[in-house]
């Protein structure tokens, strides 16, 4: 199977005091013709004259009933999408008990040390959600898995066949523009969702009517317990 993959709040291995609190990254197993058929839904709907539409198009409070429809029975994703959240704070808190036994000071030292100390890459969470995302989709037909993902520079050659090292299932991973592949959008959409979604309810502010939409979709360590 062939997945489409996009990523939301990826600032590499600066996990505290960057723009986001929260990485998710998602994938969709939807063919061209029906992720060009939702983009193009999408665009009825939203009647935006952008070239490209993004996740804060839906997340407007206009576009409301459209965000409802993406994500519900009726929507385009119901049984063909996941996605994974991360905490960056609090995965960055696990990866300090693991090297150290406990965290005693600023998690900002504890991720300069971290990224001094390791390989380089070590602590961005995209290689490890592309990792579990093969093995989170393999489950379902047990077949390889090949996935296409929005264009990322740390995403090179060398971290490519690492991946497919240690996950034998990836059959491969190819870099597109999301701009020419309507299945990216599509992730794109729901990553971007889910992230701005987990970092609302992170600030005391939770949507608990799209929480409920989107809890479905999320699969691995659960940020919330709704």
């Amino acid at each position: 199977m062939e997945i489409a993959c996009d990523e939301s709040g990826s600032e590499g291995e600066k996990l505290v005091g960057g723009v986001t609190a929260v990485f998710a990254h998602a994938g969709v197993l939807l063919s061209h013709e029906e992720a060009s058929g939702c983009v193009e839904t999408l665009r009825e709907m939203i009647k935006s004259p952008a070239l490209e539409y993004k996740a804060n198009h839906l997340l407007r409070q206009k576009n409301r009933w459209v965000l409802l429809w993406f994500l519900g029975p009726d929507g385009p994703l119901v049984g063909r999408a996941r996605v994974q959240l991360v905490d960056k704070r609090r995965y960055l808190a696990s990866r300090v008990r693991a090297e150290f036994g406990g965290v005693t000071g600023p998690l900002e030292l504890y991720n300069d040390l971290l990224r001094a100390r390791g390989p380089r890459g070590n602590l961005d969470p995209l290689f490890p959600a592309i990792l579990r995302a093969v093995a989170q989709w393999q489950t379902s037909g047990g077949g390889p898995v090949s996935i296409v993902h929005d264009q990322q520079l740390s995403l090179t050659d060398g971290r490519i066949r690492q991946l497919k090292k240690l996950a034998p299932r990836l059959q491969s991973l190819t870099l597109v523009d999301s701009q020419y592949d309507a299945r990216v959008q599509v992730a794109d959409f729901l990553a971007g969702i889910a992230r701005r979604v987990a970092e609302e309810e992170l600030n005391g502010r939770p949507d608990r009517e799209v929480i409920e939409l989107l809890m479905p979709f999320v699969v691995g360590p659960r940020m919330w317990h709704a």
